[in-house]
């Protein structure tokens, strides 16, 4: 259960390194702000956007980077357009722009999903979707 819990966040946070932010598209769509509350002011909070097909298997559709002030985190996607999509995130502590875990594949930085369901295991798809449709979001994930 370990392993299969180290090998998914590894698969999923070290997606954030090659993923191609699409923040410069023309489309129209909607804007999604989260923010991410947080307790210490190490690092910064990666974020991603998924759909259903890529998520924690991929490079997130969307990504951010965001910067830590005074005890908060935010993250914009725009020209979000509508369907159905799930955030993941965590707190880069050290700056190498991955998950880091213990010997056990427990995580050793913060991380939340949509909707904030925390459970054991990696998180799922059916956890963390929403919806989205042409009136901009706003939503706090907790980690």
């Amino acid at each position: 259960m370990k392993t299969i819990i180290a090998l998914i966040g590894i698969t999923f946070f070290t997606h954030f390194v090659n993923a191609q932010n699409d923040t410069a598209s023309t489309s129209e769509g909607t804007t999604i702000t989260v923010t991410v509350p947080v307790t210490s002011d190490e690092g910064n909070v990666l974020v991603g956007l998924y759909t259903e097909d890529i998520f924690l298997k991929a490079a997130p559709m969307k990504r951010a980077i965001a910067e830590i002030v005074d005890g908060k985190a935010i993250a914009t996607f725009e020209n979000v357009v509508p369907g159905t999509y799930g955030i993941s995130l965590f707190q880069d502590k050290n700056g190498n722009k991955q998950m880091d875990f213990d010997v056990n594949g427990m995580p050793l930085e913060p991380y939340g999903i949509s909707n904030n369901i925390m459970s054991f295991g990696p998180p799922q798809w059916s956890d963390a979707k929403f919806e989205v449709g042409n009136e901009t979001i706003e939503m706090e994930i907790r980690m």
